[in-house]
């Protein structure tokens, strides 16, 4: 059996990179992301192949009614299913959706365990799994940042041509058109990554055994961070939103994000970072 925990970290991370072409694919149609999305699905697929048969004919075998066995072969038949449906029919939104459960099956299985060991001696497998959606979040949050830096830089601009105040702070800014898409495509990349790192921090929650912690101050309102955004991509594709009001609902999504991140510190029980 295999049980060096790098192996799966790697399969987590390939999983989740595959998702985020995928949620690239969905929001604006893209061929090169749907092939890499599937490209990366497909590796993920074989890698869970070759473990299942190792651990059939190689290993210890698979006792049918573990639950931990059960979690990795439900991840398995997901992603064997979504790919089957990304081959015939159009539905990225589909792909996506049934690959976050997927995912987070996945995670469950490995984080719960025990013949997993983490990759650092130092460590315990709780650890790794809070390494992972900590860097998961982090990388949602440093997109997001760049997304309002992105609006602050189209509201600036568009308060200048409408005021015709011209300044040479003007001529090395990009195009409305471009700080809107740059900020557009910046939700696009911390959105998946953000729904990943909640749904690795509910994988904690559920193996800590506390469901208290589901109704801790700082997991309620990333609830309410995650549907901002979610509602700035509703505006934009499908209500056809201004990007002036596009960029203003962007900085109200971002405060709320900063918010969330700021009172944690006060209120949660397990968020605290000082």
């Amino acid at each position: 059996m295999v049980t060096q925990s790098w192996l799966y970290d790697a399969i987590l991370y390939i999983y989740a990179l595959s998702l985020l072409f995928y949620f690239k694919d969905f929001v604006g149609p893209n061929r090169s992301a749907k092939r890499m999305g599937t490209g990366l699905l497909s590796f993920v697929w074989v890698l869970q192949t070759a473990y299942l048969i190792y651990s059939l004919l190689g290993g210890s075998g698979i006792k049918v009614f573990s639950k931990l066995e059960t979690l990795f072969i439900l991840s398995w038949l997901l992603v064997t299913v979504s790919l089957v449906i990304n081959r015939f029919f159009r539905i990225e939104l589909f792909v996506f959706l049934v690959n976050v459960f997927g995912f987070a099956m996945l995670a469950l299985h490995v984080f719960s365990n025990p013949r997993v060991a983490p990759s650092l001696s130092q460590w315990n497998i709780n650890d790794e799994l809070l390494f992972i959606h900590v860097s998961l979040a982090t990388a949602s949050y440093a997109a997001f940042v760049v997304a309002a830096v992105f609006s602050g830089m189209y509201l600036f601009l568009h308060r200048k041509l409408k005021e015709k105040q011209w300044s040479q702070q003007m001529l090395r800014l990009p195009s409305l058109e471009k700080t809107d898409r740059y900020a557009f495509v910046s939700v696009v990349i911390g959105l998946p990554l953000l729904v990943l790192a909640l749904s690795l921090g509910l994988v904690w929650i559920a193996l800590e055994g506390n469901l208290q912690l589901f109704f801790d101050p700082k997991v309620l309102n990333s609830w309410f961070v995650l549907l901002a955004y979610i509602f700035y991509l509703f505006q934009r594709l499908v209500m056809k939103t201004s990007g002036y009001k596009l960029a203003w609902w962007n900085f109200a999504a971002f405060l709320i994000m900063v918010l969330n991140f700021v009172l944690a510190n006060y209120y949660s029980t397990f968020h605290q970072w000082s």
